[in-house]
């Protein structure tokens, strides 16, 4: 598996990057989600309970839609910690796929929509700098889950 290079400065700008739209975890991972579920229909097949809610505002105050928009949030945040140590990182990615790939059976191509949906809202709140900063995490990110899919033989 390829290690990462983010050089130090990268590593800083994307941590600041990511900074501004964790501090409100809950809403903006609650927003990405409503987005995706809304834009993409069809991920919401994978999300038993959310299959049912057709409304934007409906699902925004779910509690399960908000308990995994936070869950995501989390995920990623852990990873953003760890991007100038590529053991660390992978220990967080490798696990997470595996469990997406084997047991939930989820389709990689809804990680690069949940990243995108990701890019537009920092764009949107906090300008193309600070999307342009985390970019790159986010095709690391999407890259490593692929080669984690590839091997579990999806």
């Amino acid at each position: 598996s390829s290690t990462m290079s983010f050089s130090e400065a990268e590593v800083q700008s994307a941590r600041g990057a990511w900074e501004k739209i964790y501090v409100d975890a809950e809403d903006n991972g609650t927003a990405v989600l409503v987005r995706m579920f809304t834009e993409h229909p069809d991920t919401k097949s994978y999300f038993t309970h959310f299959k049912g809610m057709d409304s934007a505002e409906e699902m925004k105050q779910s509690d399960q839609v908000r308990g995994h928009g936070k869950k995501v949030f989390t995920a990623i945040n852990d990873m953003v910690q760890h991007l100038d140590n590529s053991e660390a990182f992978l220990g967080i990615v490798n696990p997470l796929g595996k469990k997406h790939a084997t047991q939930l059976k989820i389709d990689p191509k809804n990680f690069r929509i949940i990243c995108d949906i990701i890019l537009q809202l920092m764009e949107e709140k906090f300008g193309g700098d600070c999307k342009a900063s985390f970019e790159k995490v986010t095709n690391e990110i999407c890259a490593h889950l692929n080669n984690v899919y590839k091997e579990a033989g999806w």
